[in-house]
């Protein structure tokens, strides 16, 4: 019997049911799936700022059933690499790649697909920064009256 293999790669950052679905929906692909979690390294050459940590993203992914295996993700070159060393059979992307990965049909079978609908972690981050910024102004405010009521005192 043959093994199918399957990889993709991601932050996986702020895990979320859109991470949740894609890992099922690639589990139901093949037979073993290989999931390459991004470095913080990685992913500030990418200009992405993680909120959690490499090692604690890649222990979440490690846990959800269907992975196999994760491996750390360090550059955009390591994907030929990966997909030669660990014989995989399917290259699985989010449609939001489409055509980026296209170069690795030469050595297997390369797939993008759908995002999953109204959640993504960039939507997250946008919402989780709204009343941080606000917080944030008003801090600035009552550092300004601060000074404001310390240099009257003079």
């Amino acid at each position: 019997m043959t093994v199918k293999t399957v990889i993709t790669y991601g932050t996986f950052d702020m895990f979320h049911i859109g991470h949740l679905r894609l890992i099922k929906r690639l589990a139901e692909i093949g037979d073993r799936l290989i999931v390459g979690v991004s470095t913080d390294e990685f992913n500030l050459i990418k200009g992405k700022k993680c909120i959690i940590p490499f090692e604690q993203r890649k222990e979440i992914v490690e846990s959800i059933k269907g992975v196999d295996f994760v491996i750390p993700e360090n550059s955009w070159e390591q994907k030929r690499h990966d997909v030669m060393e660990y014989k995989v059979d399917v290259f699985v992307m989010g449609e939001d790649w489409l055509g980026k990965f296209d170069y690795l049909n030469e050595y297997c079978d390369v797939k993008y697909l759908p995002r999953t609908e109204g959640i993504s972690t960039t939507e997250l981050k946008s919402v989780l920064s709204g009343p941080v910024d606000n917080l944030r102004r008003e801090i600035d405010q009552v550092f300004g009256l601060i000074e404001t009521i310390r240099s009257n005192l003079k």
